[in-house]
């Protein structure tokens, strides 16, 4: 039978934040900011296992209580210098513990989106599961594009049409995401969706949600919080 794992890089220092503190780790509602994609993935029914890769130096983590989590949370401290090394770290990791086998599906989620709701995580497994490539979450861009010059002068206004902005979970089968990225390691890949057209495939764009961005600079995390305490007493 196929199961569905998800799998959470959070093996970076998040320094664009400008805090000493990775930024997986910043306060959210009360909460480290990966707690609240944990939460998300680890209440899906659909979901067997979610696994974190972690630097092998993090020692924040066992600075919190996830035994909420015990039954479907495993650790893997394996994390590498970039996110595509992260992730295919854990993708072995997963695949020696013989946790995985090449057509189960991984949903790769970035710890810093915390504002992953059920109802988007839902849709992307109802429409990428018969798919022969794979998907991803992705939102339409709605703002004109400028492109600018080493002057911050703008040179032209892009096109906009078909331009879809990434975002995650991005959803591949274990043996192909393995297998895209062994063979663009050392290349430019910024997410998974990348390695999987560099092979030469095309992903599925499953339509998100704006809500669902990446905290990235302080002002995000305090939309984050904004939108997470709204939803706690809605």
């Amino acid at each position: 039978m196929t199961q569905f794992n998800a799998l959470i890089p959070a093996a970076g220092s998040g320094s664009r934040m400008g805090n000493t503190l990775p930024k997986q780790y910043l306060q959210l509602n009360n909460h480290p900011m990966i707690y609240h994609a944990i939460k998300t993935l680890c209440s899906n029914q659909t979901l067997s296992k979610v696994f974190v890769v972690l630097s092998p130096t993090d020692h924040d983590w066992y600075n919190y209580d996830w035994s909420e989590f015990s039954t479907k949370l495993t650790v893997l401290n394996c994390g590498g210098a970039t996110r595509s090394e992260s992730v295919r770290n854990g993708l072995l990791a997963m695949k020696q513990k013989n946790a995985v086998e090449p057509h189960d599906w991984i949903l790769v989620h970035d710890a810093a989106r915390p504002c992953l709701t059920t109802v988007q995580l839902d849709n992307l497994i109802e429409q990428v599961r018969e798919d022969p490539v794979g998907g991803l979450l992705a939102v339409p861009v709605a703002d004109t594009l400028k492109r600018g010059d080493a002057e911050n002068r703008v040179i032209r206004t892009e096109s906009r049409d078909n331009i879809w902005q990434a975002q995650t979970p991005q959803m591949f089968r274990h043996g192909l995401l393995a297998q895209a990225l062994q063979q663009t390691a050392g290349e430019f890949v910024t997410d998974e969706a990348s390695a999987i057209e560099a092979i030469g495939l095309c992903p599925k764009l499953v339509i998100g949600d704006s809500y669902n961005f990446k905290v990235t600079y302080s002002h995000d995390l305090a939309l984050a919080e904004l939108i997470i305490h709204k939803r706690s007493y809605a």
